[in-house]
């Protein structure tokens, strides 16, 4: 038997349950994870809530993990038993000792990245790959905002930036979160609790405003992030940490300086087999030259996954959390 975390009602943490299962045989095109770490994120949140409608209940939580291969289905080629993999997409159902997926979803971990670090960073590394290289591919030189700068995603995005030559401004929530977005590499950050968003990066930025906003907390957010943008630039909405933006009037894109917008995702980026290893590829080269370092700032057991989503969606977590099983 094997443990499982499963929801048949959506809510609050409560109506998360550990249940005793049978692991599950892959089927053609799958194979069976034996999970080592599991990562835990603000999309898995989403699901149990209800703001984005799980397939069907009862449902398993979670995206992404790491591990070793347990087992393998038919036609099956570019992985095998005892292969160290991770990955951040496929079904739900990663909050478990065993995962099945489609094998197109998974890839192999090179030497010198470990499981744990794989699975604190594989959705939110190819989350910032996809930002940062893609949705507005940067060149260096470029003024940007993110929100969040001292969460999961904005400590990677911090450093990638760095090393592109970008000057990252950081929103945050407290002192201590600032001066650990600054030690991941943001050129400045804003405490938004005590200061004004908007006027702070007129300030920094001598009135110019910046070229790209990644905002993944939503609702509160949105207004503030386009007036941070200068005319004709981009704001990329990634995220609803505080609740989805609603009852837009596209013509405030005009008011605000002809302005684009974008509501990206990892899967309509990573959406083919080789798409995926070559973004993991350039994670796992961020990771081995030391650019990008991976802080796991909590653990926690199956058990206390409820915890864990209270402390992450209350922001008491810094860096990447993860779950043991």
């Amino acid at each position: 038997m094997a443990k499982r975390i499963q929801f048949s009602r959506t809510g609050g943490p409560e109506v998360l349950e550990l249940l005793e299962v049978t692991p599950a045989e892959p089927g053609p095109g799958e194979v069976r994870i034996q999970n080592h770490a599991i990562g835990l994120n603000f999309i898995d949140i989403y699901f149990r809530t209800g703001l984005y409608p799980a397939p069907s209940l009862p449902s398993g939580m979670g995206t992404e993990g790491a591990g070793v291969v347990d087992a393998v289905g038919d036609g099956v080629t570019h992985l095998e038993v005892g292969d160290r993999v991770a990955y951040a997409q496929g079904p739900l159902g990663s909050y478990a000792d065993y995962h099945v997926l489609p094998a197109a979803k998974v890839v192999v971990l090179p030497e010198g990245v470990d499981v744990e670090t794989a699975a604190a960073c594989m959705l939110k590394g190819l989350t910032v790959q996809y930002l940062l290289r893609q949705t507005c591919p940067l060149k260096g030189g470029e003024t940007i905002l993110w929100h969040a700068a001292a969460g999961g995603v904005g400590s990677i995005a911090c450093q990638w930036a760095k090393a592109l030559g970008v000057k990252l401004i950081g929103t945050v929530s407290s002192p201590e979160k600032a001066a650990l977005a600054e030690k991941n590499g943001a050129w400045a950050t804003i405490d938004y609790t005590k200061e004004d968003v908007v006027e702070r990066v007129r300030e920094l930025t001598n009135g110019e405003m910046v070229d790209v906003v990644y905002d993944s907390v939503g609702k509160d957010t949105w207004e503030i992030s386009l007036d941070c943008l200068k005319p004709r630039s981009l704001m990329v909405s990634f995220g609803n940490a505080s609740g989805a933006v609603e009852g837009v009037n596209i013509g405030i894109l005009n008011q605000k300086g002809s302005l684009f917008v974008t509501r990206p995702s990892l899967n309509g980026y990573a959406d083919t087999r080789e798409r995926l290893e070559m973004m993991a590829n350039e994670l796992f080269d961020m990771l081995k030259s030391g650019k990008v370092t991976i802080d796991i700032g909590q653990k926690y057991s199956l058990a206390e996954v409820g915890k864990a989503q209270e402390d992450l969606a209350s922001r008491r977590t810094t860096g990447s959390t993860i779950l043991i099983p």
